[in-house]
């Protein structure tokens, strides 16, 4: 909490003056966009980097010494009776301004002139007068320290929604559904046109499941198997089969699922290594961000990342991200021979620019701030495509990935869909952890995935 105590108009002389620094921060950039109804700024498709951090063309400068003149001089119970602003340069993100106030001119009773202006190192970003009303009595003001401030900057989910609009659900076989929530959300999927469910599993168990929810099944294909194990591979035959196009977890392990995929003689392998995408709706991010491999590779080598790169690169055309941006991860943003997570970054790069990846822009190695921050990048100096501004997280083992997906969701309240890729079908590795919204987001990216594969391009979309 801070405290704020204002000088009276007899207290204060012409000539007094104050100076501010302050640095511009992202949130202020959306904050005064949903204020002023900057269109560019506030788009829900990808503006670029300078409709992002432009600062309201100059009214954030504005704010700023309006800022200092309620705070500082003369203070709380100042109130500002006209100004006359002339705006220079414009302001971005990571700025850092010096803002200066001056008492001009006292005028009875209590009016106060003050001459203002805003710097940018040697460039004045304002300059002009404010008149206020000063107060004429002593008050203090204490003010709770703003807490940052959260805001949604991109529907990445009901674009995926909006997206599956008008096209036919894919057959999916959900595999294992022996409990509410897998049970459920499939029947969800299916409410919502994005699956057409094929349940496999011991049918005794299933039932019992949908009379407990009041579920009627008959509308819905059931394959009955005796256990867990057996339905994974009746899931997987039916995929081979050609009778479903997709395949989601139910309540059985992942790995035993996993294992009938990936089986060299029975399974839905393919020349690629499989791997797992996160889709993640973050609210401070102005942007979808996929993030891999944080669910399926546990240490994979530089092969198995050249396939995990390139699997994420083509799901980001399917969602509609034409060359998505790849940042290659590690602890820092310089190859250092003692890590290999730096070195598997820069063979990835190369690997890139000889055309073994294709289809996106690929940088690294690259911190987290480097890789998703402007400012960040632009502290460190950072000369990049992709820093600050990736599309696809590419990170170095599975406990990193399962450490940035998770504090992605829970500190940074960001919503996640899941999906496997490199096998025949799409496959949705469900989590009992997941909400409903989570859940139909997965079955549309799903959908979205198997209408790409099977060919037809009317049917792909464009979220």
């Amino acid at each position: 909490m801070t405290s704020y105590t204002n000088l009276t108009f007899d207290e204060i002389e012409v000539g007094a003056s104050l100076s501010v620094l302050h640095t511009v921060t992202r949130d202020e950039v959306t904050l005064l966009s949903l204020v002023s109804g900057d269109a560019a700024a506030l788009s829900q498709d990808e503006p670029s980097r300078e409709a992002c951090d432009t600062w309201c063309e100059g009214v954030g400068a504005e704010a700023l010494i309006h800022g200092v003149l309620k705070r500082r001089l003369p203070g709380p119970g100042t109130r500002i009776l006209a100004h006359d602003m002339r705006y220079d340069h414009d302001v971005q993100v990571g700025d850092e301004l010096n803002a200066t106030i001056r008492v001009d001119s006292k005028q009875a009773p209590n009016v106060l002139v003050l001459a203002c202006e805003v710097l940018r190192g040697h460039d004045k970003v304002l300059r002009g007068t404010v008149t206020v009303a000063a107060p004429t009595k002593h008050m203090t003001v204490s003010q709770v320290d703003t807490p940052a401030v959260m805001l949604r900057r991109n529907d990445v989910f009901g674009k995926l929604m909006r997206a599956c609009e008008g096209a036919k659900p894919i057959p999916c076989a959900v595999v294992h559904p022996c409990d509410h929530d897998s049970l459920m959300g499939a029947i969800e999927a299916a409410r919502h046109g994005l699956i057409e469910p094929v349940l496999v599993g011991p049918q005794a168990k299933i039932q019992a499941v949908a009379d407990a929810a009041g579920v009627d099944l008959s509308a819905y294909r059931l394959v009955s198997t005796e256990h867990s194990h057996a339905a994974a591979e009746q899931a997987v035959a039916l995929a081979k089969e050609g009778e479903v196009q997709a395949l989601m977890k139910g309540s059985l392990h992942t790995d035993e699922l996993m294992g009938a995929v990936v089986s060299a003689s029975s399974g839905l392998r393919t020349a690629r290594r499989v791997s797992h995408v996160f889709v993640m709706d973050v609210p401070a991010y102005p942007r979808m961000l996929l993030v891999t491999d944080a669910a399926i590779n546990i240490a994979p080598g530089i092969r198995d990342k050249m396939d995990i790169v390139q699997n994420a690169i083509d799901l980001a055309h399917v969602l509609g991200v034409p060359n998505p941006k790849v940042a290659v991860l590690a602890a820092v943003e310089t190859v250092n021979p003692e890590m290999s997570a730096t070195i598997d970054a820069a063979m990835l790069c190369k690997m890139a620019d000889r055309g073994q990846i294709t289809g996106g822009l690929v940088d690294g190695p690259l911190a987290f701030d480097n890789a998703v921050s402007p400012e960040a990048a632009r502290t460190k100096h950072i000369v990049s495509s992709v820093a600050g501004e990736a599309d696809i997280l590419m990170v170095p083992n599975i406990e990193a990935g399962n450490m940035v997906a998770k504090q992605l969701q829970y500190l940074a309240g960001a919503d996640s869909a899941g999906i496997v890729l490199g096998a025949r079908v799409p496959i949705v590795l469900t989590s009992r952890a997941d909400s409903v919204r989570s859940r139909l987001a997965s079955a549309a990216v799903l959908k979205l995935l198997a209408q790409a594969q099977s060919g037809n391009p009317a049917n792909k979309g464009q979220p």
